[in-house]
């Protein structure tokens, strides 16, 4: 039976395996994407940038290492999904080392799709700083 725990646990399998044409598909049309960065607060509306910038943070890595993923139900409607990826190159600095990253996601929606996704990231840590 889909409810809103299943779809989060296949976008985030998704995002795991960097299925982001798979991922795309547990997206709302009018889906609203807020996101806190170490560089700011943003915005975006719509499948296409969701999937835009979690490629930009997570499609060029050469080695991507899953840490932790977690699915939480917050309450009916709202879920949680973690993870912490390590990674190298960093997306923006292609000459890097391994870098973590940590980000929670609180989602609402139901079984067939996110229609709201409020994400707060850690940025990309290099590895040294976390030991």
């Amino acid at each position: 039976m889909k409810n809103l725990r299943t779809t989060g646990e296949a976008f985030l399998k998704a995002l795991i395996t960097r299925d982001f044409k798979q991922m795309e598909t547990f997206l709302a049309p009018d889906v609203k994407f807020r996101a806190l960065l170490p560089p700011g607060s943003f915005e975006w509306s719509g499948p296409a940038a969701v999937i835009e910038n979690l490629a930009s943070w997570f499609g060029s890595a050469e080695d991507f290492e899953v840490l932790d993923s977690q699915v939480e139900e917050v309450s009916d409607g709202r879920l949680r999904l973690a993870y912490k990826f390590r990674l190298r190159p960093h997306p923006f600095n292609p000459g890097s080392g391994w870098h973590v990253i940590e980000q929670q996601l609180f989602c609402d929606g139901g079984a067939e799709a996110l229609n709201g996704i409020d994400l707060l990231c850690s940025g990309f840590l290099p590895e040294s700083e976390n030991k």
